[in-house]
């Protein structure tokens, strides 16, 4: 994709969501960070149906230290790597109690430091919570900057460093959401629903979908 068709093409797919937020339900930045270390290779609809529970049980990092990882792990079953999360869920919470008070540190360096916190969960809070310009590539977005041309890359970092240098500056915030958004609902995986994206002009995805053909209304029995 040109550079020169880069806001445009944002601007296209965000029209309709001029301020986009996460889909992932929270309530503090304490609930936002384990919500995104939960989602991880998890679907947030998955998430969103195992947080409230354990959120009501233990809404801050002293609450999750004292339910601790077995406690944890009574609300996420259903979520991938359960155990695991569970475990990097109570150690976080204790060193954000050791380190930082309770609270979510708002500098990379500090999140990364914390079990079960990579790059990608850093970055989500840094834009959600600290209102950083950063872009989490997740598999949508990693999708979606190599199919449309926005930022092609072979590894998620050089996708991430493509779309940082490219996105004009005052888009990159809300693009991290107006991207996954449109990778979840209309660019997917299997089949892009080209026929019915905004900025399809711009992108350099080829065949474009066709729209499906209309199912004709079954005749009335004679």
């Amino acid at each position: 994709m040109k550079r020169a068709d880069i806001g445009a093409f944002l601007t296209a797919i965000g029209q309709h969501n001029p301020a986009p937020r996460t889909e992932l339900a929270y309530s503090t930045p304490f609930t936002l960070l384990v919500a995104v270390v939960l989602s991880a290779q998890a679907t947030d609809a998955a998430v969103n149906k195992a947080t409230p529970a354990l959120f009501a049980e233990a809404p801050n990092p002293a609450a999750m230290v004292a339910l601790g990882a077995e406690g944890i792990a009574r609300h996420i079953r259903t979520i991938g790597l359960w155990q695991t999360k569970a475990k990097n869920v109570a150690a976080l919470a204790q060193r954000l109690i050791e380190r930082h008070n309770g609270d979510v540190p708002a500098s990379r360096e500090a999140l990364e430091a914390l079990p079960g916190v990579g790059r990608k969960t850093a970055n989500v809070v840094l834009n959600v919570i600290f209102g950083h310009p950063t872009m989490a590539v997740d598999t949508h977005i990693f999708r979606l900057g190599n199919r449309t041309g926005l930022a092609p890359g072979k590894t998620v970092r050089q996708v991430e460093d493509g779309l940082l240098a490219r996105i004009p500056p005052a888009m990159l915030r809300p693009a991290h959401h107006w991207l996954i958004l449109h990778g979840r609902y209309i660019c997917k995986a299997r089949k892009p629903e080209c026929w019915r994206c905004p900025g399809a002009e711009w992108c350099i995805y080829t065949p474009k979908t066709p729209a499906p053909p209309k199912t004709l209304p079954a005749a009335d029995p004679a």
